[in-house]
């Protein structure tokens, strides 16, 4: 055998062996998560007759996408090493600035570009402050969530916006089969969210910079613009589920979404996606919007009291974490 060729023969073993190690993780990930819903799904199924409908497998949809298109943000800004705490002020800003636009002549399309550049806006203010001046994700976005929550209040003045025209909540009136647009939009989007992070250039640098920064700096990739990308495009998806929310209310609210950051972060970790960055993935995050959807909608249909549901969702991020950690011993143990 020639040098050339023992030099080859190792590298191909480790990459094999990089492949056989991930794939372990994903299979973890997937029985387990989808093992658990399973388990929920069951037993809802026996406390309530009424849960095993189409009408409720409808509402369930149509109740996660809100917290679905934030999370598929989230996702993003957790894979790259980050959290993203001003999601609970950009959806309730959102909110009222698009029954404020609207109300004001501009339309629902363009009422809705404005909103969303907003939200952009407040993205790539949390990527500098990360980026440039260096301050924690934790620190930083929750700054701005200060800001945004205040924001939605102050144009409001702490009062409800109602929609002028009933028309401009467009996206909650149509529907397919008893599905409404905004959750077809969510299916779209995490379909799009998914080929970003599985198939472009774009998201191959995501899960690098979340696995090792100063290695992804070192092999060339620019790790500020990535990072500052993926709070750009999770706060606009942000900002507009805040649209979808004041469609569905015909109304502008500043106290609607605003446990989009814990809900967002619960559905993404329970998913599968780690804190530390460079694992997870839209497939995960999807069944833990449905998982955290489920239990609420059960909670509901057997009558306990809502602010319970709160607590669920509290106690579902801890057993999410707690199962992260076990799956990263085990996929240790394997490798």
């Amino acid at each position: 055998m020639s040098s050339t060729e023992q030099h080859v023969a190792p590298a191909t073993s480790a990459t094999v062996a990089m492949k056989q190690q991930k794939l372990r993780r994903i299979m973890l990930q997937v029985f387990g998560i989808g093992f658990f819903y399973l388990l929920v799904l069951v037993f809802f199924a026996f406390a309530s007759p009424y849960f095993f409908t189409y009408s409720n497998a409808t509402n369930i949809l149509t109740n996660v996408a809100v917290i679905g298109i934030v999370a598929l943000g989230q996702s993003m800004v957790i894979i790259s090493g980050g959290f993203d705490l001003s999601v609970g002020g950009a959806v309730p800003l959102g909110a009222v600035l698009f029954a404020i636009l609207a109300n004001a002549g501009l339309g629902v399309a363009g009422a809705t570009a404005v909103v969303v550049l907003c939200g952009a806006a407040i993205g790539l203010i949390n990527g500098l402050i990360i980026t440039k001046i260096k301050i924690s994700p934790l620190i930083a976005t929750l700054g701005t969530l200060s800001i945004a929550g205040g924001l939605a209040y102050t144009v409001t003045n702490g009062v409800t916006v109602p929609l002028a025209n009933l028309a401009d909540g467009v996206l909650a009136d149509f529907a397919v089969q008893g599905v409404s647009w905004y959750v077809i939009a969510f299916g779209i989007l995490a379909l799009a969210t998914a080929f970003l992070l599985r198939f472009t250039v774009f998201g191959r640098m995501v899960y690098a910079v979340g696995g090792n920064p100063e290695a992804s700096r070192l092999a060339g990739i620019r790790v500020d613009l990535v990072i500052v990308s993926v709070y750009v495009l999770c706060a606009a998806l942000a900002a507009f589920a805040g649209v979808v929310v004041s469609s569905q209310l015909l109304a502008g609210s500043a106290t609607v979404g605003s446990d989009a950051a814990l809900s967002s972060i619960a559905a993404v970790v329970l998913g599968g996606a780690s804190l530390s960055g460079g694992i997870g993935g839209i497939g995960g995050t999807m069944i833990g919007v449905l998982i955290l959807g489920t239990v609420a909608n059960g909670m509901a249909l057997l009558q306990v009291p809502s602010f319970y549901q709160q607590i669920a969702t509290g106690g579902i991020l801890l057993l999410g974490v707690g199962f992260a950690r076990l799956r990263e011993v085990l996929t240790r143990e394997n490798g």
